[in-house]
């Protein structure tokens, strides 16, 4: 019965433009509550600004810092009240100096939820949805020259997959997880399918030769929607859901490339998946995410950072305002986050945040 009606309350998101009142009070989360006053004395003092906002509203968008800019990519399209476009071309740049946004080369084909990570100068973009919800995933690949403002296709990726995770390191790029969507269910009298069907897969691209080899998948649940960092030479894949966003995971487990072995690290505080994730001070930031406990509507607006010295997550300053299917990157010392949905499934915005952090006096 849950399952159905959080079926039910996406497929009414996504057709009414998911519109909803953004955050949560502290009563109807005391959990989330209590964990910020407790961990208050440790916390480190966050400060969030507004910016220039994207020339559209967006969500479900890939983001990655290519040459002092934050490049955001594909996904959920918003005009005015019109409706979301689920997937679209849309490639858009912001450069924090200026405080202004650009628009590039639009992607070969409509994609939302593709996985994209910078390396050597280029952008590079793999998979993605054709349709909603998560319907028709893409073995597509593309790399982006940014000096040429071209998009060139690379060979297809071993699997059809969309909402995975990707990580730049040492010079190749780990696909992590996503899904498949082998499962279709049509809630009755819905004109919208959704895609159910997640892998454990984790594949390393080597841009020098354009060629993908099988690593070891990920540990124990098979997952998508994961938030994604590197510290160092290691990949850490944080939360995440196994299907639905009922399925949602606190498990972090990180990959060491050198070694080719994952371990597991402090889990996070709250299942959440399509969080953003982002190092900044030798931290990972992961904020935001989808849904909150107990509600099919309401997205996360909590904020935690993890630090691998003492292998333990601590609250930060929240959120302006909750979301999901959003960004990050750091730049210059601050990290950015863009675009996400107010509500769980649907929805845009063109918000851009920026967030600065001091370390704690301890």
């Amino acid at each position: 019965m849950e399952f159905d009606r959080r079926r039910r309350s996406v497929v009414k998101a996504l057709v009414s433009g998911g519109v909803a009142v953004a955050g949560a009070s502290a009563m109807a989360w005391p959990v989330a509550a209590r964990t910020r006053a407790q961990a208050a004395r440790s916390t480190p003092r966050g400060v969030w600004r507004a910016r220039a906002s994207l020339p559209v509203k967006r969500a479900e968008v890939a983001v990655a810092a290519l040459g002092g800019r934050v490049y955001v990519v594909g996904g959920t399209v918003q005009r005015g009240g019109e409706a979301p476009v689920w997937a679209s071309t849309a490639v858009h740049s912001y450069d924090p100096r200026r405080d202004q946004w650009s628009s590039h080369a639009p992607l070969p084909r409509p994609l939302t939820h593709v996985a994209v990570a910078a390396h050597g100068g280029r952008l590079y973009v793999f998979g993605g949805f054709t349709g909603a919800v998560h319907m028709n995933p893409q073995p597509d690949a593309y790399v982006y020259d940014p000096q040429l403002d071209r998009w060139g296709r690379l060979p297809d990726m071993p699997l059809a997959l969309g909402s995975m995770g990707v990580a730049a390191v040492c010079g190749r790029l780990h696909l992590l997880g996503g899904r498949d969507s082998h499962r279709v269910v049509t809630p009755e009298g819905s004109p919208i399918s959704l895609g159910f069907g997640t892998v454990r897969t984790h594949h390393v691209f080597d841009p020098r030769h354009n060629t993908y080899t099988a690593a070891q998948p990920l540990p124990a649940d098979s997952r998508d929607h994961a938030g994604i960092a590197v510290l160092g030479d290691r990949v850490h894949v944080v939360g995440g859901r196994v299907e639905d966003v009922g399925d949602n995971l606190t498990r972090h487990d990180v990959y060491d490339i050198h070694r080719r072995r994952w371990t597991q690290a402090a889990p996070l505080p709250v299942a959440r998946s399509a969080g953003a994730a982002v190092v900044l001070n030798g931290r990972i930031v992961y904020a935001g995410g989808e849904c909150r406990p107990g509600s099919t509507t309401d997205t996360f607006d909590d904020v935690t950072a993890y630090d691998p010295r003492t292998d333990r997550w601590c609250a930060v300053t929240t959120l302006p305002g909750s979301r999901h299917g959003f960004g990050a990157v750091e730049l210059h010392g601050r990290a950015y986050f863009v675009a996400g949905s107010p509500s769980c499934g649907g929805g845009a915005s063109a918000d851009t945040l920026e967030l600065t952090m001091q370390p704690t006096g301890r």
